[in-house]
This record gives C-alpha cells, sequence and structure tokens, in this order.
C-alpha cells in the first residue's frame, strides 16, 4: 500500500495556511479533479478522493492539531471521508463548500453537474443553517493532565426556543410558504442565447433562502426561534494534552435557525504550572539541591511524582549536574500514540557560603587530599557532554 502524501502538499499549501485559504485550495482541485471533467479516469478519481480526505482533516481544527503533531499517525483512523459505503460524507464536504452547487451522488457516475462552472446547474432547497462555534478555555493541573479528567464547562449559547419548539411562531398555522419562490428558497432565472438555454438559481430575497415566512413571530424568540441561556456541560478532556491544543466537542455551540445544524464547542487548553515539576513536551522536569557532604558519601532523596512521593539513591560521588532518569513518570501522549514520556531529576550541589572557624579547618586539613583533587574521567566527560546536550 502506497505511503499517504503530505495533506498540505495534496492541497499545495502552508502548513500557516488560514481556513479560507484551505477552503479556496480545495476548491481548485475538486473542480479540476472532478469525475465530469474526467470521465473514466481513475487517477483523477483518486486526487479527488485524496484532496476531500486532505480537506475533511485540515478544515477540523481538532484533527489538524493531531495531524500538525504527529502526522497521519496521529488520526488514529479517523483521518477523512469514509468511502466505504458510498459518497455522503463527500457530498456533505462539497455541499458545504460550494452551497449546494454539487449534485448528490451515488459513486462518481452519478455526479451531477456544477451550477456557474458551465454545466446548467441544480437547484438547491430549503436552506439549512448552522450555529456559530463558541471558543472558550480550559485549565488543567498536570495530575489532570496526565490521567485525563472530566470537566464542568459553563457557556452562554443560543438554544431553541421551549415556547414555539425553534420554529418562530407558537401556532404553525403562522407559518406560510413565501409566495415568491414557493417554498423551494430559490428564484430561477432563464437566460436564452445563441448557445441555447441557460437556468440558474439565487436565493429568495423574500424569505432569504428559507422557503417559508412567519406571519405572527413568537413573543419570546421575536420570529429567531432561538433563545440566549447559561448552561454547563460535561466534558471529557483525554489524557496528555498540551497547552495551547484546541478540542472540538460537536454539537455543543450555539443552536441555529429553524433546528439548523448546532456548532461545535472548542476547548482551548491552558496548563497550569506546577509548583515542582515543569513540563518538557511529555516529559517532566525536576531540580533537586543537595548537600556536599550529600552528594560525596551517597544518600536518598524523595522525587514528587503525579502518582505520588518517589524514592530514590543518589549514588556517592554524584556530581552537580547529573541528571537521573525514572522512567515512564512522566506524561502519556494523546491517544497513548507514543506511549510514556519520563522524569528526569537534576542534581544541583549546594556550596555553603560561610564556614565557622572549626569547619573550616576541617576542609583545609582535606584540601591537599587526593580524593578532593579534581580529576575527571572520561566516563565523567562523556557524561557532561550528553548532559550539555540535553539542557
Amino acid at each position: 500500500m502506497a505511503e499517504k502524501r503530505d495533506y498540505y502538499e495534496v492541497l499545495g499549501i502552508d502548513k500557516g495556511a488560514s481556513l479560507d485559504e484551505i477552503k479556496k485550495a480545495y476548491r481548485k482541485k475538486a473542480i479540476q479533479y472532478h469525475p465530469d471533467k474526467n470521465p473514466g479516469n481513475k487517477e483523477a478519481e483518486e486526487k479527488f478522493k485524496e484532496a476531500a480526505e486532505a480537506y475533511s482533516v485540515l478544515s477540523d481544527p481538532d484533527k489538524k492539531a493531531k495531524y500538525d503533531q504527529f502526522g497521519h499517525a496521529g488520526l488514529d483512523g479517523q483521518a477523512g471521508p469514509d468511502f466505504s459505503g458510498g459518497f455522503g460524507d463527500l457530498n456533505d464536504i462539497l455541499k458545504d463548500l460550494f452551497g449546494g452547487r454539487f449534485g448528490g451522488f451515488e459513486g462518481f457516475g452519478g455526479f451531477g453537474g456544477f451550477s456557474g462552472f458551465g454545466g446548467q446547474g441544480q437547484r438547491q432547497g430549503q436552506k439549512v443553517y448552522r450555529g456559530r462555534d463558541i471558543r472558550t478555555r480550559v485549565r488543567l493541573t498536570l495530575n489532570e493532565i496526565a490521567t485525563g479528567v472530566e470537566k464542568e464547562i459553563s457557556i452562554e449559547r443560543n438554544t431553541p426556543c421551549q415556547d414555539c419548539g425553534g420554529k418562530g411562531a407558537v401556532n404553525s398555522s403562522d407559518i406560510i410558504t413565501c409566495p415568491s419562490c414557493h417554498g423551494t428558497g430559490q428564484i430561477k432565472h432563464v437566460a436564452h442565447s445563441f448557445l441555447g438555454q441557460t437556468i440558474t438559481y439565487s436565493t429568495c430575497q423574500q424569505c432569504n433562502g428559507e422557503g417559508k415566512i412567519v406571519k405572527n413571530p413568537c413573543r419570546s424568540c421575536n420570529g429567531t426561534g432561538l433563545v440566549r441561556k447559561r448552561e454547563t456541560i460535561k466534558v471529557r478532556i483525554p489524557a496528555g494534552v498540551e497547552a495551547g491544543m484546541q478540542i472540538t466537542v460537536r454539537g455543543e455551540g450555539h443552536g441555529a435557525k429553524n433546528n439548523g445544524i448546532n456548532g461545535d464547542l472548542l476547548l482551548v487548553i491552558d496548563e497550569i504550572e506546577h509548583p515542582e515539576l515543569k513540563r518538557e513536551g511529555n516529559n517532566l522536569i525536576y531540580t533537586k539541591v543537595i548537600s556536599v557532604i550529600d552528594a560525596v558519601l551517597g544518600t536518598e532523596i524523595e522525587v514528587p511524582c503525579l502518582d505520588g512521593m518517589y524514592r530514590t539513591k543518589i549514588e556517592a560521588g554524584t556530581q552537580s549536574g547529573s541528571v537521573i532518569r525514572l522512567k515512564g513518570k512522566g506524561l502519556p501522549t494523546v491517544n497513548n500514540s507514543y506511549g510514556v514520556g519520563d522524569l528526569y531529576v537534576k542534581i544541583i550541589v549546594w556550596i555553603p557560603k560561610k564556614l565557622d572557624k572549626k569547619e573550616k579547618e576541617m576542609l583545609e586539613g582535606l584540601r591537599n587530599s587526593s580524593s578532593f583533587k579534581p580529576n575527571p574521567s572520561k566516563e565523567d566527560k562523556s557524561f557532561f557532554e550528553k548532559l550539555r546536550d540535553m539542557f
């Protein structure tokens, strides 16, 4: 099986491209490899599906964040549209981009033409609204990040009016079919030329594409079908998230007119700084200061890990700047795709600035001892080079 191409390469865009640029690039590819323009061309068909998969990932903030960090491996089988049972997902993408100018299709042979791209065009159905997304921040401790956590998020959003059921009118009789478009939401325009007859459609101005008109609006929502409401929802945050990462909760954004599609809730992760541990990716760093005596003779220390205190041994003759690795005591990656990080304990030997007379005399007696003469071995030099590279 051929290796998947980079999604940014597929669409011909840079990694920092905006959502509008991503959409524009995908429109171009969809037109270029459209099956009606390339009948019987299997290569164009594959490129058409490849572009759809790239767009489905890069236009989704959550999937895009995982892809940018981990590549194809970070998507864990949820890369793009599922073509195994037809082309329903792709059809939704095309409708979203082209506003219904693509016909529905059951396989590429039944794909309709474009309106405004040389084809005759197709009539769009009643307008379907989508609610706006809500972006908010959620603060997490390192302990919560280590295990994952369920958080209660309080948000203010538009929800369907209970008095009218989101219709905009209390009585169904107060909602009538638009007399201009006869409920289609569009006005048909026919133009004749020496090339023949061309049919196009535009949004009905009287009903704004809804196909219906409210004669007596609901007083609670003023005919919008929506009311503002503060609600609390529970959201599961996976383990291993990082500051700045965005998690998408489908359908928990603002409600839409006419009981349309809800927007999404976008959670931006904020990380609460730990009092003792510093995060470096999925690894943790802890600095421990010990006395000269403990460094010379060796000792045991306690290290604060996310799952409790951990005791580890300090070998006799430990140098300042030495690092002890506690394997698996770091943070997991999202979806555990790359395992768990480690905790590195950096040892700093504290040198006293003031000594009393007796202490000075004791140390003066050791000054000329061969044991106290600096003489780093090759192993020490190699270790210090590794340490320098690490930090």
